[in-house]
């Protein structure tokens, strides 16, 4: 059983070390530990070591609490009492905020970086299991797609699937995003945020709040959301907010998910944004040709060249830039073009919508519209704009803001999957169709093999990267509204002269 009095002295060097406490709250944190453990004795001993994060001793601590039968021990209560452990040497939020503002006035890169550091150290952001996921670059004509199998949730145990049918229903928190998150306990159906931290930020007199993504996909992963608890809604206001945001953090891309199912994100209860500090192949793809909009003239504006169907409009006048955007989303709201199957309604049901991404770019302001369908058909139930079933084996779930910024979020079954394709590559087998675990992926397996005729163990992981980016790329082509051929650039450039 570990040293629990040894490992109480590692969690305050750590969090001291990281700017959590300070020495001098060291006996106050010590006893609030002694409590969650249900220890009785403390004496303050001196260690000298430096970990990245806080997970070893966290990890020995609930080790010592299962042996003490004081819970279940499944990932879901590890979870739950970890988050409590490290609550026990947590700054309160009101000293997280004054932080904030106080590097703030030095620059908002050390407001940013610090919170960010902050929110890592706190074990909020779970370092330990993103540094799990596998990722890597694919090459196209797009430029580098960002590809990554996400490996860090874990899986439910089955009992923690039957104790959260024992937790009464509730409302409170209404949602993963709301405010009254932070400092909650958590259950066997919510996550624990005792370690949470939000920012307060203004937007045009109303209260938003910044945090980051406990499961981080890219530098700096952060939302950004309403203070009240209401739908997501693509509008003129969302283009003020990003606006006001990259005001506040230009160092920072955001941009929204759509509002529509299918198209949306996971979240469309709770008004939101994400962003951050890093630079999507997106945002690195070129104008391939420039549009000219009556009445903008301080606004550069071209379609650009991506997979999907997105008009990139640029300017230092960020009030003409807004107004642009917002014609061009009441624009998209209610175009029809039959001739390439778009269709603003059905049965009184919308399908256009927008995906918007902005950024500053020296003293301008950035907006990337990205037009969004969510149309089904018999032939394609999940969505004719939408991946289409051949990619299913690699990717079936909506394609999100994330996504569509060229970063592929892949499940986490792949990577057994890819390790049963390497196995099958190299032992030179014609066919996976009888392979339960694998003949999802039969098809693609033949098409890889008639690709490469020469497979050996040194290529083989660098080959099967390579085929899922090229399937990644072809998810974000099913995804585009305008395909990328004569018709469909055709009718792309007949859209923006309606606008």
């Amino acid at each position: 059983m570990a040293d629990i009095n040894y490992e109480i002295n590692r969690l305050l060097n750590f969090a001291v070390q990281n700017g959590l406490i300070t020495e001098d709250d060291m006996y106050y944190s010590a006893n609030l530990l002694l409590d969650v453990l249900k220890a009785q004795e403390f004496t303050m001993v001196k260690v000298e070591e430096k970990l990245p994060t806080a997970t070893p001793i966290l990890e020995n601590m609930l080790d010592y609490m299962a042996e003490k039968e004081m819970f279940v021990n499944t990932v879901t209560q590890r979870d739950l009492y970890d988050t409590a452990l490290m609550n026990c040497v947590m700054p309160r939020p009101s000293e997280v905020i004054a932080k904030f503002k106080a590097d703030y006035a030095v620059s908002p890169e050390k407001a940013t970086e610090n919170y960010f550091a902050l929110s890592t150290a706190s074990n909020y952001i779970r370092k330990d299991r993103i540094d799990k996921n596998v990722a890597w670059k694919t090459a196209t004509e797009y430029g580098d797609l960002d590809i990554t199998i996400n490996l860090s949730k874990p899986e439910k145990d089955p009992r923690d699937i039957a104790a959260a049918k024992l937790v009464a229903s509730t409302t409170y928190p209404k949602c993963l995003l709301c405010r009254e998150n932070e400092g909650f306990a958590g259950h066997a159906n919510h996550p624990a945020r005792q370690n949470h931290r939000i920012i307060p930020m203004d937007f045009h007199g109303h209260q938003w709040f910044l945090q980051y993504s406990p499961y981080t996909y890219y530098n700096e992963h952060c939302i950004i959301f309403n203070s009240e608890h209401t739908p997501m809604k693509i509008s003129r206001k969302s283009f003020e907010n990003l606006a006001d945001f990259l005001e506040v953090l230009p160092h920072y891309f955001a941009g929204s998910n759509a509002d529509l199912p299918i198209v949306g994100g996971s979240i469309l209860s709770h008004d939101h944004y994400q962003g951050g500090n890093y630079t999507f192949a997106m945002a690195k793809a070129p104008i391939e040709k420039e549009y000219e909009f009556a009445g903008f003239p301080d606004v550069k504006a071209g379609r650009l060249k991506w997979p999907m169907s997105a008009i990139r409009i640029t300017s230092e006048n960020r009030q003409q830039l807004i107004d642009l955007a917002e014609k061009i989303l009441n624009a998209w709201r209610g175009y029809t073009d039959e001739s390439v199957t778009i269709f603003a309604e059905t049965d009184g049901e919308p399908h256009n919508t927008i995906t918007p991404i902005g950024r500053r770019v020296g003293k301008a302001y950035q907006f990337d519209l990205v037009l969004r369908n969510n149309l089904t058909t018999e032939e394609h139930p999940l969505g004719l704009y939408h991946p289409h079933a051949e990619v299913h084996h690699i990717k079936k779930e909506n394609i999100g803001l994330i996504e569509v910024m060229g970063l592929a979020v892949l499940p986490a079954r792949l990577k057994a999957e890819m390790a049963g394709i390497k196995a099958a590559l190299l032992d030179d087998v014609d066919s996976i169709d009888d392979d339960e675990n694998l003949k999802s992926h039969a098809v693609w397996y033949k098409e890889i093999r008639a690709k490469h005729t020469d497979i050996n163990k040194d290529n083989v992981d660098n080959i099967i990267q390579e085929e899922i980016g090229k399937v990644f790329m072809q998810v974000l082509t099913d995804a585009g509204v305008y395909k990328r051929n004569e018709q469909g650039m055709e009718a792309f450039d007949k859209f923006v002269a309606s606008v």
